[in-house]
């Protein structure tokens, strides 16, 4: 199994996020790509040989939770900051810096979480032309007491002395708070010097230079070959499609896997959407009972999802049998779900069925088109394909449908209680003016069963979990706070409209430390 044609920097320059474990490393990535720079997350322990390889524009050092002085401290390689290359250290980043060049990093009486007052103190590339009052957002106890030699101290707070450094002649950078977050009202544009004027970054990661760079590398993996895309209808599969047969035409022929795991209507949006309206050519294979019988008696999350993605190929490879010259294999895979199905420096949060799930021994070449690229950007993408609105802005939904929405073993009774259940939630927040403003909106069945009264006589049904939140890419997430009027109309219609179900809960748990699907 080989992947290929995935969006590549290309000609695009490119900037290292150097992850030391903080929550903010996925934050900086994106907000690099907002200046229209491209940025690529990779293991704080990477050497300055593999750096040069990849002949970066510049490195950002991100924040982390540790102590320099810990004894599984993380460290860099020393020879990253001697390769001539524009470094810029936040938080930890700016304390590794200061500490690698014998400057000196101490624990601080007071800890700085939240805004502080910045006073500039003298030119600053990072500050140009910013006042030299301003608020900035903190989150550290350790703190870099005296920068090291040749650096200059560009900014301070009053718990911070050296709250900024840098050495232009080397081209090294440091703030201990962070630029990427909101908090800091000016960090984008102290984000933007970096990249432009210390790494003379061109600003070319554009959507229309994104849809160029991955068409002229579809078209130079493919070949005359035929391609196979795995159509749900879901934004990822469909902006992949209309991107790859941007690039190859008529040799893209669509697999549109009916796993009988879709919500209410989804098939026959498919066929109507992809079929009639963007006169693809599509291949529509109906294998619920296929998928059904692979998932019985599955009750871990893992287990499923491992178990429909090894199904999912095995239905594609069966298709291709009848398609003549069928090497190639179209999948939606997003930057996020590459970085939550483990890195070399990242636990394993889930394995997703397009990453994580596949068979080794698959006979396909993947073509990714998407994979670097975050959800956000992907709509973009979309946006500029000139794709539909409800395509473009449909709500994610998991490759592995309602199997990881159903907590517990998956059955056809099962399976038509949530999803009576999850049109009825969907159509009540519609009908609120709430789609577009949340990330994901759905329902839960966990396969348990509880007393309830319905009439004069006793229950005992299915409760039904309302998930709602809001999130820029699904790396982190907040609970939606839904108006009571919206949340009392969804549990009213479900319980006297879906047999089954007789109680309805509000999950209000934020990622982390939960996760936004259940499973």
């Amino acid at each position: 199994m080989a992947a290929v044609g995935h969006a590549s920097v290309g000609d695009f320059d490119r900037v290292l996020v150097l992850d030391f474990g903080a929550q903010y490393a996925q934050l900086i990535a994106r907000r690099v790509r907002e200046a229209h720079v491209f940025s690529e997350i990779v293991p704080r322990d990477i050497t300055a040989a593999e750096v040069r390889e990849r002949r970066p524009a510049g490195i950002i050092l991100s924040g982390g939770p540790a102590s320099v002085y810990a004894d599984d401290a993380y460290e860099i390689d020393p020879a990253i900051l001697d390769l001539g290359i524009p470094v810029l250290g936040i938080c930890y980043g700016h304390q590794v810096i200061a500490h690698t060049l014998g400057g000196t990093v101490s624990r601080n009486d007071v800890a700085e979480y939240g805004r502080a007052d910045l006073e500039l103190a003298g030119s600053s590339l990072i500050f140009h032309e910013l006042p030299e009052q301003q608020v900035v957002w903190m989150s550290h106890r350790d703190a870099v007491a005296a920068p090291p030699d040749g650096f200059t101290v560009t900014a301070s707070t009053p718990d911070s002395p050296v709250a900024a450094m840098e050495s232009r002649e080397r081209g090294i950078y440091g703030v201990q708070f962070h630029p990427e977050v909101a908090h800091t009202p000016r960090g984008q544009e102290m984000l933007k010097h970096f990249l432009y004027e210390a790494c003379h970054a061109r600003p070319m990661w554009t959507h229309v230079g994104i849809i160029e760079q991955a068409v002229d590398e579809v078209r130079t993996a493919v070949g005359d070959a035929t391609v196979i895309c795995g159509l749900s209808g879901g934004v990822d599969s469909s902006v992949a499609a209309a991107l790859v047969h941007r690039a190859v035409g008529d040799q893209l022929v669509c697999v549109f896997v009916d796993h009988g795991l879709l919500r209410k209507g989804e098939a026959q949006q498919v066929e109507e959407t992809f079929r009639s309206n963007f006169h693809m050519n599509l291949i529509h294979v109906k294998a619920e009972d296929r998928f059904l019988d692979r998932l019985a008696g599955v009750t871990d999350p893992e287990d499923k999802r491992l178990a429909i993605g090894e199904t999912f190929i095995r239905v594609f490879e069966e298709v291709a049998a009848e398609i003549p010259d069928a090497r190639f294999l179209v999948q939606g895979t997003l930057y996020p779900d590459v970085i939550e199905s483990g890195t070399k420096d990242a636990a394993k949060i889930k394995s997703h069925h397009n990453v994580g799930g596949l068979p080794e021994d698959m006979q396909f070449d993947l073509v990714e088109p998407l994979r670097d690229l975050f959800k956000d950007e992907v709509r973009a993408v979309g946006e500029e394909l000139g794709l539909p609105e409800e395509i473009v802005w449909r709500q994610p939904f998991p490759g592995p449908g309602l199997a990881v929405r159903i907590i517990g073993e998956i059955t056809r009774e099962r399976l038509e209680i949530l999803r009576e259940a999850d049109a009825i939630v969907l159509e009540e927040v519609r009908r609120a003016g709430l789609y577009r403003d949340l990330w994901q909106t759905f329902g839960v069945l966990p396969a348990i069963r509880s007393v309830g009264v319905q009439g004069d006589g006793r229950t005992y049904a299915y409760p039904l979990i309302v998930r709602a939140v809001t999130s820029e890419d699904a790396m982190t997430a907040d609970w939606a706070r839904l108006p009571y009027d919206v949340l009392e109309r969804i549990s009213s219609r479900v319980i006297n409209e879906v047999p089954g179900i007789n109680r309805v809960a509000y999950d209000i748990s934020s990622k982390p430390p939960a996760t936004i699907e259940w499973e």
